[in-house]
Protein backbone atom coordinates (compact mmCIF):
# COMPACT_ATOMS: atom_id res chain seq x y z
CA UNK A 1 0.00 0.00 0.00
CA UNK A 2 2.69 2.32 1.00
CA UNK A 3 4.36 2.20 -2.77
CA UNK A 4 1.21 2.80 -4.14
CA UNK A 5 0.85 5.67 -2.30
CA UNK A 6 4.30 6.67 -3.70
CA UNK A 7 2.93 6.14 -6.90
CA UNK A 8 0.15 7.83 -6.93
CA UNK A 9 1.90 11.22 -5.22
CA UNK A 10 4.71 11.34 -7.90
CA UNK A 11 2.02 10.95 -10.84
CA UNK A 12 0.09 13.69 -8.87
CA UNK A 13 3.20 15.71 -9.07
CA UNK A 14 3.85 15.58 -12.70
CA UNK A 15 0.30 15.99 -13.66
CA UNK A 16 0.72 19.80 -13.13
CA UNK A 17 3.52 20.87 -15.38
CA UNK A 18 2.23 17.83 -17.44
CA UNK A 19 -0.79 19.71 -18.09
CA UNK A 20 0.30 22.93 -17.84
CA UNK A 21 3.07 22.94 -19.76
CA UNK A 22 3.68 19.88 -21.85
CA UNK A 23 0.66 19.30 -23.80
CA UNK A 24 0.34 22.99 -24.65
CA UNK A 25 3.72 22.70 -25.85
CA UNK A 26 3.08 19.74 -27.73
CA UNK A 27 -0.32 21.15 -29.05
CA UNK A 28 1.31 24.25 -29.86
CA UNK A 29 3.72 22.90 -32.05
CA UNK A 30 1.13 20.76 -33.62
CA UNK A 31 -0.82 24.02 -34.60
CA UNK A 32 2.18 25.49 -36.02
CA UNK A 33 2.29 23.28 -38.70
CA UNK A 34 -1.25 22.75 -39.30
CA UNK A 35 -2.53 25.29 -42.02
CA UNK A 36 -5.72 26.21 -39.62
CA UNK A 37 -5.27 29.25 -38.12
CA UNK A 38 -7.86 28.49 -35.50
CA UNK A 39 -5.96 26.52 -33.49
CA UNK A 40 -3.21 29.05 -33.86
CA UNK A 41 -5.29 31.63 -32.50
CA UNK A 42 -6.04 28.85 -29.43
CA UNK A 43 -2.29 28.66 -28.43
CA UNK A 44 -1.57 32.09 -28.44
CA UNK A 45 -4.15 32.67 -26.41
CA UNK A 46 -2.81 30.42 -23.72
CA UNK A 47 0.76 31.68 -23.69
CA UNK A 48 -0.09 34.73 -23.51
CA UNK A 49 -2.69 34.12 -20.51
CA UNK A 50 -0.52 31.39 -18.47
CA UNK A 51 1.78 33.97 -17.03
CA UNK A 52 -1.43 36.05 -15.75
CA UNK A 53 -2.36 32.89 -13.97
CA UNK A 54 -0.22 32.93 -11.32
CA UNK A 55 -0.89 36.83 -10.79
CA UNK A 56 -4.58 36.03 -10.15
CA UNK A 57 -4.34 33.01 -8.55
CA UNK A 58 -2.48 34.71 -6.09
CA UNK A 59 -4.83 37.59 -5.86
CA UNK A 60 -7.66 34.97 -5.22
CA UNK A 61 -6.10 33.02 -2.66
CA UNK A 62 -5.46 36.07 -0.82
CA UNK A 63 -8.80 37.00 -1.01
CA UNK A 64 -10.03 34.08 0.71
CA UNK A 65 -7.23 33.78 3.74
CA UNK A 66 -7.27 37.58 4.35
CA UNK A 67 -9.95 38.86 7.29
CA UNK A 68 -10.12 42.19 5.92
CA UNK A 69 -12.13 40.71 2.77
CA UNK A 70 -13.49 37.86 4.40
CA UNK A 71 -13.90 35.66 0.35
CA UNK A 72 -13.56 32.54 2.37
CA UNK A 73 -16.70 33.48 4.77
CA UNK A 74 -18.52 34.92 1.30
CA UNK A 75 -18.23 31.89 -0.57
CA UNK A 76 -19.37 29.52 2.26
CA UNK A 77 -22.56 31.95 2.62
CA UNK A 78 -23.42 31.83 -0.60
CA UNK A 79 -22.53 28.69 -2.32
CA UNK A 80 -22.19 25.85 0.41
CA UNK A 81 -24.55 27.06 3.67
CA UNK A 82 -27.66 26.79 0.69
CA UNK A 83 -26.44 24.39 -0.82
CA UNK A 84 -26.58 22.20 2.66
CA UNK A 85 -29.61 24.10 3.69
CA UNK A 86 -31.74 23.24 0.74
CA UNK A 87 -30.45 19.82 0.90
CA UNK A 88 -32.14 18.85 4.44
CA UNK A 89 -34.83 21.36 3.75
CA UNK A 90 -34.01 23.65 5.87
CA UNK A 91 -32.50 23.60 9.78
CA UNK A 92 -33.12 20.56 11.84
CA UNK A 93 -34.08 21.42 15.30
CA UNK A 94 -33.99 18.32 17.14
CA UNK A 95 -32.14 18.28 20.86
CA UNK A 96 -31.02 14.86 20.17
CA UNK A 97 -29.64 14.74 16.92
CA UNK A 98 -26.15 13.18 16.11
CA UNK A 99 -25.17 15.39 13.84
CA UNK A 100 -24.58 18.49 15.55
CA UNK A 101 -22.64 20.02 12.57
CA UNK A 102 -25.08 19.33 10.38
CA UNK A 103 -27.43 20.84 12.93
CA UNK A 104 -25.17 23.94 13.07
CA UNK A 105 -24.84 24.54 9.14
CA UNK A 106 -28.64 23.80 8.35
CA UNK A 107 -29.90 26.17 11.05
CA UNK A 108 -30.58 29.58 9.94
CA UNK A 109 -29.06 32.89 11.25
CA UNK A 110 -29.99 34.22 14.18
CA UNK A 111 -31.76 30.78 14.82
CA UNK A 112 -28.94 29.42 16.14
CA UNK A 113 -29.35 27.24 18.73
CA UNK A 114 -26.31 26.74 21.71
CA UNK A 115 -25.32 23.07 22.53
Amino acid sequence: MNRLWTLLTYLHSLAGPGVMLLYPLYASVVAIESASKVDDEQWLAYWILIPIWYDLKLAFVAWLVLPQFRGAAFIYEKFVREKVIYKYGGAHKSPKSKNKFVDFVATNKGEQEAY
